[in-house]
């Protein structure tokens, strides 16, 4: 016993990085498994300063104790996780948490295979650190990653001074920046119907947190429902990963992609779809199935050209299927859009525009009467019981004869998998398998004379915009029925860009890269977990 804690003591002692060893080791080992990335000389100049030597107890100890903020301050910064800006600028809302969701949240970062490989790292340090010098193989290690990290930046220098053209041709923020000044001049116009065309509705359902790889995940890609659709874009990019900027996103469709710092910005009055449906005839409705208070929902999508003087269809009386994860009610889809199809038939409206949001998929959700468990646990049965709902929505307008023009636009995926780079839920970073969602349109009350019409080119809001427009100006209910092929033919094209407020990811040359804050574009490391 007294040989181990001289032993413990010689490995914590002052001479070296001591006990640093271990923190530097643990970092080797996450960057190998993938699980940070890493900055060498930020790491290599704070070792230096922990091998500086004092004569005095007292700076040593002064040394110690600034010694952690700084060593937990370089780690987040070596992680996947947002900017620390981005992170104390949303701490606010983790107030509104539940208790039960902020300790699912703490779980999903705790791996257990890779605490049991930290906890054995740790331990063959503490074994081997009597017979072998650490702290010469953790700054061996520490100054071959800053050189290999110099040699890489120097050899990426000389290949864009070299080859001037080709360089100027793979900037990509130049390509950022290209995309947005191209995407500013796009606009689809709204035209008013055919004189004496046959009125129909035109509904928008945005679900929150429905992407391919999550219907995929649990298994429902191939529901019944996406069978059901006229045009089905399979390679539609939400291009946000969050609630606020993915709703402003849609109610703005006639106009290109916006850069996400300019959503809240005013956009011009052609741009906002429920305000263009309205100048052409057709009367704004809104509805959701939750109150839209958290991080100002309802705020942000009424200011939106249109809505502004629309009341949301009133939820009383409903009984609450679920709870969110600030506690608020969340209401049954086929309740609130059963509700809404009740008060339309009383509406002396000829043409209603609806926008609907749906948050039943939100991570953190908890099933009514549920007392714990994991929200991930009943994302599969939430995700089938929403699509059981809108099917039987189609069925209840078709049995109403009201004609109708469905739109389903999920905003962004729920990250159901996660992958290297951030765990499940956490959607910091808009990787393609969170906004890449499906998008279905069906007409309801016609009749299709082709079969279903797959858009397999990567599109976004400006295509659904375009297929209303369409629609719209050329009634789909003008004869006795109509072809899918015709509206989805030659619509607008969008390359994939996807922002959040710290974070864009983009494709080009058929790979994806990932820029953070203002650190240098990087390849996406897609993998899943």
């Amino acid at each position: 016993m007294t040989g181990f804690v001289q032993a413990r003591a010689k490995v914590f002692s002052p001479a070296g990085l001591g006990g640093w060893n271990a923190y530097f080791l643990a970092k080797f080992l996450m960057l190998w498994l993938g699980l940070i990335s890493f900055h060498p000389l930020e790491n290599l100049a704070f070792a230096a300063v922990l091998l500086v030597p004092f004569r005095s107890d007292r700076w040593r100890r002064m040394r110690s104790v600034a010694a952690w903020p700084v060593a937990v301050a370089l780690l987040y910064f070596d992680s996947w996780l947002p900017p620390f800006r981005r992170a104390l600028s949303q701490a606010n809302l983790l107030t509104n948490f539940s208790f039960d969701y902020l300790v699912e949240l703490a779980d999903r970062f705790v791996s257990l295979p890779v605490v049991a490989a930290l906890a054995l790292t740790l331990a063959a340090y503490l074994i081997l650190a009597r017979w072998l010098r650490f702290s010469v193989l953790v700054m061996g290690a520490l100054l071959a990653l800053a050189v290999n990290d110099g040699l890489q930046a120097s050899r990426s220098r000389a290949e864009r001074a070299g080859m001037a053209h080709a360089a100027q041709a793979d900037d990509k923020d130049a390509l950022l920046r290209s995309f947005f000044a191209a995407e500013s001049a796009r606009r689809v116009a709204m035209h008013a119907p055919a004189p004496g065309a046959a009125p129909f509705d035109v509904i928008i359902v945005q679900v929150c947190s429905l992407s391919w790889d999550d219907l995929r995940a649990v298994g429902q890609d191939s529901h019944p429902l996406w069978q059901q659709f006229d045009l089905l874009l399979t390679r539609f990019n939400s291009a946000s990963a969050y609630s606020g900027p993915a709703a402003i996103r849609i109610l703005r469709a006639p106009c290109g992609q916006q850069a996400h710092g300019d959503l809240y910005n005013p956009a011009p009055a052609p741009c906002y779809l429920m305000g263009s449906l309205q100048q052409a005839g057709l009367e704004p409705a809104l509805a959701l199935n939750h109150n839209g208070k958290f991080d100002d929902f309802l705020k942000f999508v009424r200011a939106q050209r249109g809505l502004e003087k629309t009341v949301p269809l009133a939820l009383d009386g409903l009984a609450e299927a679920q709870h969110s994860f600030d506690g608020s009610p969340i209401y049954d889809d086929a309740d609130v859009l059963g509700r809404w199809l009740e008060a339309r038939r009383k509406s002396p409206a000829a043409r209603v525009a609806l926008f609907y949001n749906t948050i039943s998929l939100h991570d953190g959700n908890k099933l009514a009467g549920q007392a714990s468990g994991a929200s991930l646990d009943t994302y599969g049965p939430r995700v089938k019981r929403l699509l059981d709902d809108l099917q039987g929505f189609v069925q209840s307008l078709e049995r109403s004869g009201r004609r109708a023009v469905l739109v389903v636009v999920p905003e962004h995926g729920a990250a159901i998998r996660g992958d290297r780079m951030q765990v499940a839920g956490l959607r910091e970073i808009p990787s393609p398998a969170i906004t890449l969602v499906p998008v279905g349109i069906k007409v309801i009350g016609g009749h299709r004379s082709d079969a279903q019409v797959r858009v397999d080119e990567p599109t976004s809001y400006l295509a659904v915009a375009e297929v209303i427009s369409r629609m719209v100006a050329r009634s789909p209910f003008a004869g006795g029925s109509f072809s899918a092929a015709e509206y989805a033919d030659a619509l607008p094209v969008t390359s994939f860009v996807a922002q959040n407020e710290d974070a864009a990811v983009m494709e080009t040359g058929g790979r994806y890269f990932l820029k953070v804050g203002k650190e240098d574009w990087a390849p996406y490391a897609a993998e899943m977990q």
